[in-house]
């Protein structure tokens, strides 16, 4: 059974759980239509019509995650795309205190272990041992008021990972954890509260950096950036304070970028 972690109950958020459900964020985003005030968690083990960034198909079988936090603001909305990062950071803290036994690696290339390392890969992913675990994604819609409703999506792979996709993925199972999608959500709804927290507003962005940057996947790497039709290749340098992939091309020019897929090692060295 979902609950919630008593500090977030303590706060104000509620739970709304089912087995299964076409999407969270659908269903976050029609209760916003239908005047929920927000700080609601919409949560399933199974969901039949996700999807993930650029309209892409995001599968979860029964026994994994999909759970969407809906908040309700007059967000502005750059600031309020950084919670993105804070999702991140709240799902990694919540990954290391369910899978304590974990050894994942240090590297996107499978260089070096570490004891509960979940790396973040720009912008919305959470890895172990290279591989995709879990993504995230934000979605919104504009309210009566200037308010903003934001769905912030979270999906983990609990019991089962896609095996017909471009990028390697993995799972909780794989990982050798025995940790279900409820009490994921338990320590998620718990680390939510820490990393808001931080956030304070949009106040702590760059307490937030800080932290993800400490987690960031192919940090001082070769990256390869596809955005705007093109492949844009040099090292990942950093996240800036709006929390833009900083990427520091062959001519020695950086480049800001808001959005786009990132690739690492051998792909990223491969010239078009």
């Amino acid at each position: 059974m979902f609950v919630l972690a008593p500090p977030a109950v303590a706060a104000g958020y509620r739970l709304e759980a089912h087995q299964s459900v076409t999407s969270t964020n659908a269903l976050a985003l029609e209760r916003a239509r239908e005047g929920d005030p927000g700080r609601l968690w919409v949560v399933a083990t199974e969901q039949r019509g996700g999807r993930g960034r650029r309209g892409r198909p995001w599968a979860t079988p029964r026994g994994n995650l999909a759970a969407t936090l809906l908040l309700v603001d007059a967000f502005d909305p750059a600031t309020a795309a950084t919670l993105g990062f804070v999702a991140g950071l709240a799902l990694g803290d919540a990954l290391a205190g369910v899978v304590p036994e974990a050894t994942v690696s240090l590297g996107v290339d499978g260089a070096g272990s570490h004891r509960n390392r979940f790396e973040l890969k720009w912008p919305n992913d959470v890895l172990a041992d290279g591989e995709k675990l879990a993504g995230i994604l934000l979605e919104s819609s504009t309210l009566e008021g200037n308010r903003l409703a934001l769905a912030v999506g979270i999906g983990v792979n609990v019991v089962a990972h896609p095996e017909d996709v471009p990028y390697p993925a993995t799972s909780l199972v794989r990982l050798g954890s025995r940790a279900d999608a409820e009490t994921l959500f338990l320590a998620l709804s718990d680390a939510w509260m820490d990393n808001i927290r931080l956030w304070n507003g949009g106040r702590g962005i760059a307490t937030i950096r800080e932290r993800w940057l400490a987690r960031a996947a192919g940090l001082g790497s070769r990256v390869a950036v596809q955005v705007d039709g093109r492949i844009v290749r040099g090292m990942f340098e950093t996240i800036d304070e709006s929390c833009r992939f900083v990427i520091r091309e062959d001519d020695g020019s950086r480049l800001r970028i808001a959005a786009g897929d990132v690739h690492f090692g051998a792909v990223a060295s491969v010239r078009d």
